[in-house]
Formats: C-alpha cells, sequence, structure tokens
C-alpha cells in the first residue's frame, strides 16, 4: 500500500474527504517527525513505538575499490511493533 492507497483508505473507513484524509496524514507524519527529531519516541498503543537509535562510527569497506572507509555516526528511526499489531499479522 503506497500513500494515496493508505489516504484513499483513511477517507473511506473514518467517511470524510480525501483531502482531509490527506491533511490527517499528513500531520501525523509530521508529528512523528518533529518528535522524532526533538528525540523524542511516539508511542501509539497497540500500533507500536517509534524512536530514535544512535548508531556508532564503524570502518566499513568499499565492495568496489575493497578499500576501508569510514562510516560516520548517525542517528537512526527505529521502529517497534505493539503486542495488538504482532498478533494481527499473525
Amino acid at each position: 500500500m503506497n500513500k494515496t492507497e493508505l489516504i484513499d483508505h483513511i477517507a473511506t473507513t473514518a467517511d470524510i474527504s480525501k483531502a482531509a484524509a490527506a491533511r490527517a496524514l499528513d500531520a501525523v507524519i509530521d508529528g512523528v517527525t518533529t518528535s522524532l527529531q526533538n528525540n523524542d519516541s511516539v508511542t501509539l498503543v497497540g500500533f507500536g513505538t517509534f524512536s530514535v537509535s544512535e548508531r556508532a562510527a564503524r570502518t566499513g569497506r568499499n565492495p568496489r575499490t575493497k578499500e576501508e572507509i569510514t562510516i560516520d555516526a548517525a542517528k537512526v528511526p527505529k521502529f517497534k511493533a505493539g503486542k495488538a499489531l504482532k498478533d494481527a499479522v499473525n
């Protein structure tokens, strides 16, 4: 399912216009993004938790030249599925 299909699903399920569904989805995505930028986690009970994880600097290898390179430390988004979501999938 892509973003357009998700907007259609939200509009149909919630009985709202596609424009309102698109604004609602964009607001949710913006809220999660803003929280993660502030190093806060976002927990949606039953669905899951979005958080930020620290990835340490490490040494990698260029597959083309086999030369060692340094990969910088980074913050990466992480998602942990909640119990209800896990149960719904299985």
